[in-house]
């Protein structure tokens, strides 16, 4: 995007007080017998259990919520329905009746191509996300977000749930930068509009920074955008009156589409994994 391009400020965030609490009394020594102990270890080992569904590559938690109120999900041969239900060391987790093995983690980026839908499994799809992916990893990963199937680009995938939630919710407003191909050029004014803000059936929206990617061709328009909200770039741009021909998504959270070209995909590396952790677990 060009230079001149719009840009708003983003508010400085809120350091985190990262000493400890002053002042502490200093307790007595208790004496735990060895049946205490073991009853201790394994209260401190539960976790809940959308958050162990989630580290096991089943699902985010916020769907392993809906799965377990739809009672498909089984403690040591007792189906759980009460969400916020905690799992112990030793317990056996099955999920449709087959027990849960957890899986190691696993980070894909895939350049989606156009006609292909964002989704695990849809009898009505010629082609699924996963076809691309098929055979790639033995881990059961699954999209974070979604990308329309008109739309081309950045796509990550994972069986990492807690960094799936982090990333595609609202309040986190990971960055995302769109290349726009419009069926006429857009005016200054309309470029303006969208960096003040325009008001769609689901409230207003801004982008960050929006500016034209060619000053030869300026059917193209680059928009930086933080919201998540489905089909949001499209509609900014259709409320305006403009149709999109092509949107591709150049850019998400850190991640660029630098040496992967359309269709293809590869797994993150270490680098990558650990700045978007950061903010997941900072």
């Amino acid at each position: 995007m060009e230079r001149q391009s719009r840009r708003r400020e983003e508010p400085a965030r809120k350091s985190k007080n990262t000493k400890g609490f002053e002042g502490k009394r200093k307790t007595e020594r208790a004496t735990v017998k060895p049946k205490e102990k073991q009853a201790l270890k394994k209260t401190t080992d539960e976790i809940r259990l959308n958050r162990y569904l989630a580290n096991a590559g089943i699902c985010s938690r916020r769907d392993a919520d809906t799965y377990i109120a739809a009672g498909v999900v089984s403690i040591n041969g007792k189906v759980v329905t009460e969400l916020g239900t905690k799992v112990g060391y030793g317990d056996i987790v099955k999920f449709n009746d087959a027990p849960i093995i957890p899986e190691k983690k696993t980070y894909i980026l895939l350049n989606k191509p156009k006609d292909y839908v964002t989704t695990l499994d849809d009898p009505h799809a010629k082609n699924t996300v996963m076809d691309l992916i098929r055979n790639g990893c033995k881990e059961r990963v699954y999209p974070v977000g979604r990308l329309d199937k008109a739309t081309t680009g950045l796509l990550l995938l994972t069986n990492d749930g807690d960094l799936a939630d982090y990333l595609s919710h609202p309040r986190n407003n990971k960055k995302k930068i769109y290349q726009v191909t419009l069926d006429k050029i857009p005016s200054e004014a309309d470029l303006q509009k969208l960096y003040d803000g325009v008001v769609l059936e689901d409230g207003s929206v801004k982008a960050d920074e929006v500016s034209y990617c060619n000053p030869d061709d300026k059917h193209e328009v680059g928009i930086e955008i933080h919201s998540g909200r489905n089909r949001v770039v499209r509609r900014m741009f259709e409320y305006l009156g403009y149709k999109v021909k092509k949107l591709d998504r150049v850019y998400y959270a850190g991640l660029t589409k630098k040496n992967l070209p359309r269709g293809k995909w590869r797994f993150l590396d270490d680098k990558e994994v650990a700045m978007l952790k950061r903010g997941a677990y900072s």
